[in-house]
């Protein structure tokens, strides 16, 4: 069934980028090897390379969970904890898999942002050396977070001082990785390695690739046994290539950066046109291609049958509205029209 309606569910509804595309149909040429040993893997080994230097080791797996279970699996052991957020895509949306592959315990910070602070990571570092208590090993954040709000890169740093000061190690889940360097008008590096990162996942699928994600290993101590651990956690790809090509692609030519910077800026739009509507309350700020706004809940069935979205929390009526790299003005606009037209 073919969908025409605008959306605002989420940047996983948005198609595959042409270039993205073409890079596809340019891979699916003759035979080559298999399991990452061909040409592509090669070469989009070495764009990650020119981005983040050249002593890192990248690992492509199918999607972002196994990107960040994985990830976290090669710095854990299976009496450790991990720091997180409570909005955490690993708490959330992962279902069990961070528990069952790496059979530690999350330690959640509440949060009001999507942030958690060094302060609050102290207090959850506890009976260290106690063998009745997990131990922590890994302080986990998103960026951008699960508010669409990003982290500056000041943060960062306070919060790898944190991991250094009590000998953890800090990981980065960066499904929306471009969309926050977009925000911070920044490359890769620098909040990511420069700002002391151990290990990061790198979406590409929620910006216009059609599935695949790296794993980054800045400490590469830590990537030493992570080809086995990858292929247990089945994340192996067979046909390499087709990962690879996507990712060769989304790191030429700046289309990392065009298409993010597309979806921020929608974003930003669709920030005005709500706030010509003032029974909308937006509830977070609008840092990258995320919107989360309380509307009134009686006209939400209405709002989305035309712009299809989800209710992020029922009790508050809050909805979390998310633009892609290709939403148009024009969706923006419609969107706008409808709400105040509902709130007439």
């Amino acid at each position: 069934m073919e969908h025409k309606k605008p959306t605002f569910a989420s940047d996983n509804y948005s198609g595959v980028h042409p270039e993205i595309m073409n890079a596809l149909q340019r891979a699916n040429q003759g035979h080559v090897g298999s399991y990452g040993a061909d040409p592509f893997t090669e070469t989009a080994v070495q764009k990650f390379k020119s981005f983040l230097g050249d002593d890192i080791e990248v690992f492509f797996a199918y999607n972002g969970t196994g990107a960040n279970v994985l990830g976290l699996s090669a710095m854990t052991r299976c009496f450790d904890s991990i720091i997180c957020s409570d909005l955490a895509h690993i708490n959330v949306d992962e279902s069990t898999a961070p528990e069952r592959f790496t059979g530690c315990k999350l330690v959640t910070i509440p949060t009001r942002d999507g942030k958690i602070y060094p302060q609050e990571i102290e207090e959850k570092i506890q009976r260290v050396d106690d063998q009745h208590h997990p131990q922590v090993r890994v302080i986990s954040i998103s960026q951008t977070t699960e508010y669409g709000t990003v982290y500056s890169i000041e943060e960062l740093k306070a919060i790898s001082a944190v991991a250094k000061k009590h000998n953890l190690l800090f990981h980065m889940d960066g499904s929306r990785i471009s969309n926050a360097a977009v925000s911070l008008k920044a490359e890769f590096r620098a909040f990511t390695r420069d700002a002391g990162v151990d290990v990061l996942s790198f979406g590409g699928t929620k910006n216009g690739m059609m599935f695949g994600e790296a794993v980054v290993f800045f400490n590469t101590e830590l990537a030493k046994n992570f080809k086995y651990i990858r292929k247990q956690g089945m994340q192996l790809h067979s046909k390499m290539r087709f990962i690879s090509a996507q990712f060769d692609a989304l790191l030429t030519n700046d289309l990392w950066r065009r298409n993010a910077s597309h979806s921020n800026g929608m974003a930003k739009l669709l920030e005005a046109e709500i706030r010509q509507s003032p029974k909308a309350k937006i509830t977070q700020k609008v840092d990258a291609n995320g919107i989360f706004v309380i509307l009134p809940a009686e006209i939400i069935p209405a709002l989305q049958e035309e712009h299809f979205f989800y209710v992020w929390n029922d009790k508050l009526s809050e909805a979390r509205l998310m633009c892609s790299f290709d939403t148009t003005e024009e969706d923006v606009r419609s969107f706008g029209r409808k709400l105040r037209e509902l709130l007439k």
